[in-house]
């Protein structure tokens, strides 16, 4: 065998980085498939005489040969946002018209100055977040709810068109990467021939396939997959300023760095342009060697992005054309009725099966009752089911043609088809609601579910069938018997055992420090949502000041109008969920009380901050948290409204703009002082 030096080994990782790419991204391969073969055999060999030389990025380490347990959580310092949709040419019109006008409002540019987009395929797959550090792959995680996904690192390793180590030198130290995994229709096509082939079941369409594919916890069940990574936009970046100032030139610079990207992205230079773009695009959708379900549309300009801004979810600058929505005709077996939460009845329509939109489709919503009469919908009508991309799918149409001449309407129910209580209409609602609250078992179900989830009380391993089963088996009968649970009774449970009955346990006890706002928010109360309950969190202090609260002095709260007002003092004159609350103290659910602050009152309420770059002292979510407590509001983005600009270390562009602008900045120890003492006052 030779004797290898460790510039041998370096060299040749290089030259296989470099096969890979010209095949994987480029769709060019440069050598024969016997030649890549030879090479990575011989790096395997200099590996097996040397695994002092092997790294992380090596092209031989992409498949990890111990399954994991679990899936951990990563908090996206950026969040990724969903995208508006438009739905047909007059939609997208009015897309531009509005990004023109708030354009010529905010920057004096002329109305009718044409923009440049760039245009995109929206693929039809799953959205994951690559994070580079120094060049080499450190996180791969899911989208997730925007805020929190899973981390799948070592899934996506093993997706030759992920880049372990970037190519070239002139990256930043922190570079986050987005893009869409997906199965290409040749891929899937082949792997559901090989499960015939084995007598196995196959699979329905390449999308559910991706996102099964990459929530493996074994990574080499995932390389056997034939996944993809098209890089469509950037996440948090330690240095921007290094980066080109354009869309289209930022993925063409993530294409030098050894990523896939779109071959059928355009620039072009006005709405009528992204219009015949659709169209073209369109007509070859059916040709093209993946799933599509429809275009993405953003605004070339980075600096014209910042302007535009963001919405709650979205940003103003970007939006995805989808196609029309795939029709199919099926039967409609009957309504049932689910409970939700708030007691709220929704009806569901049983569906005999029909494949549309690219899955098998054997429910779909109804809404309410003022949409079944709406649909003029009888028993076991025809219908007309639409599907478009993720939406939920809906009924729009019952064939009155194929009507029987004895079918009934449908009618409401007058009983709650889980506690028989006698259901009730409030004046100016359009749903049905059981009044019974915790003493119906569906409302119990989806509360403990409300309460455990991500927002609320974030309790991890407390699953939504877990809930169920606990309380059919009648183990827990309303929130505060979780913290009565014991190890014996959760290792017993279906799909569960030792270590998750431990982990659970230890989750309970975790949860037990939280913060008044959490805890509001977790009780379930209508219509009082994140913002409301941190509102009333910092208006009144302390629990009890909220519970003594009348409707009238509630609505001295920010966000907090009659109707809700109404909500929060019913909730609290209800004797169980008093008891309900008072156990859940008993159990050691606490949290640090403040002295009551009104929004008026509060030191900071008027202002909007921006936080950027890097901060060593706490967080930038933390940081974003303490001004949100001292009443000030966070933005994303630095504008002629920003009061100021903290700036951590590699700032970037936003720095550059408060310069622009004329925007004070705070660093790190100013930002830090500024804290310390609003705590002190």
């Amino acid at each position: 065998m030779p004797n290898y030096t460790s510039a041998q080994y370096t060299a040749l990782q290089d030259q296989i980085r470099h096969y890979n790419h010209q095949y994987y991204v480029l769709d060019n391969p440069t050598v024969p498939d016997a030649e890549y073969d030879r090479a990575m055999q011989e790096l395997q060999a200099m590996e097996a005489q040397h695994p002092q030389w092997i790294t992380a990025d090596s092209p031989s380490q992409r498949v990890g040969d111990v399954p994991l347990e679990a899936f951990a959580q990563v908090q996206h310092v950026v969040p990724m946002l969903s995208l508006d949709n438009a739905f047909n040419g007059a939609d997208l019109q009015e897309f531009d018209r509005r990004l023109r006008e708030r354009l010529h409002k905010h920057t004096g540019r002329d109305v009718d100055a044409e923009v440049v987009y760039t245009c995109e395929p929206k693929l039809d797959g799953i959205a994951v977040s690559l994070t580079y550090i120094n060049g080499v792959l450190a996180v791969g995680a899911t989208r997730g709810d925007g805020h929190t996904g899973e981390n799948i690192t070592q899934n996506l390793r093993t997706l030759d068109s992920v880049p372990l180590k970037l190519l070239g030198q002139d990256y930043p130290e922190i570079l986050e990467v987005r893009g869409e995994a997906y199965m290409p229709t040749a891929g899937f096509d082949a792997l559901n021939a090989r499960l015939i082939a084995a007598g196995e079941k196959t699979y329905v369409n390449p999308r559910n396939t991706a996102a099964g594919s990459l929530r493996q916890l074994d990574s080499r069940i995932t390389a056997t997959r034939p996944l993809q990574l098209c890089a469509y936009s950037l996440g948090q970046v330690s240095d921007a300023t290094a980066l080109p100032r354009q869309h289209f030139d930022v993925l063409t610079q993530l294409q030098s760095w050894g990523f896939r990207i779109n071959a059928e992205m355009r620039r072009v230079q006005g709405i009528q342009a992204c219009l015949d773009y659709y169209q073209s695009l369109s007509a070859k959708r059916m040709q093209l060697p993946y799933d599509i379900d429809g275009i993405v549309f953003k605004v070339d300009d980075f600096a014209l992005q910042q302007e535009l801004g963001f919405v709650a979810r979205a940003p103003r600058w970007a939006i995805a054309h989808k196609f029309p929505a795939q029709e199919e005709m099926t039967q409609l077996l009957k309504v049932e009725y689910q409970v939700g939460r708030t007691g709220a009845v929704t009806p569901v329509a049983r569906l005999a099966p029909v494949f549309v939109g690219g899955v098998t489709v054997s429910n779909a919503t109804l809404h309410n009752m003022d949409e079944i009469a709406r649909l003029d919908l009888h028993e076991g009508d025809t219908v007309i089911i639409r599907r478009a991309g993720d939406v939920i799918p809906k009924v729009v149409q019952a064939v009155t043609a194929k009507r029987m001449a004895s079918a009934k309407p449908l009618s409401a129910p007058h009983k709650c088809p889980v506690c028989s209580a006698e259901l009730e209409r409030e004046e100016g609602e359009a749903a049905l609601r059981c009044p019974n609250g915790f003493s119906c078992a569906a409302q119990v179900k989806e509360a403990i579910k409300h309460f455990v989830s991500r927002k609320a009380m974030d309790i991890d391993g407390l699953g939504e069938k877990l809930v169920e089963a606990l309380v059919d088996a009648g183990h827990i009968q309303h929130v505060a018997d979780l913290y009565s649970l014991n190890h014996a009774t959760l290792a017993n449970m279906e799909r569960m055992g030792d270590k998750s009955a431990t982990n659970l346990i230890n989750a309970l006890g975790a949860s037990s420090a939280t913060t008044l706002g959490r805890f509001l928010f977790a009780l379930g109360i209508r219509e009082v949502g994140e913002a409301t309950a941190r509102s009333l969190a910092l208006h009144y202090g302390k629990l009890e000041n909220i519970m003594a609260a009348t409707a009238e002095e509630l609505q001295l709260v920010e966000d907090v109008g009659p109707i809700v007002a109404g909500r929060i003092v019913h909730f609290f004159a209800d004797q169980h969920n008093q008891q309900v609350i008072y156990q859940l103290r008993a159990a050691g659910i606490n949290w640090p009380e403040n002295k009551p602050t009104p929004a008026q009152a509060l030191p900071l309420t008027g202002t909007t901050y921006v936080v950027t770059g890097t901060l060593n002292t706490m967080g930038r979510d933390q940081v974003k948290a303490k001004l949100q407590a001292y009443g000030a509001k966070v933005a994303g983005s630095v504008s002629k409204k920003t009061d100021y600009l903290i700036a951590g270390a590699k700032a970037g562009s936003k720095l550059a703009k408060a310069h622009d602008l004329g925007v004070p900045v705070l660093d790190e120890a100013e930002a830090m002082a500024l804290l310390a003492k609003l705590a002190e006052a």
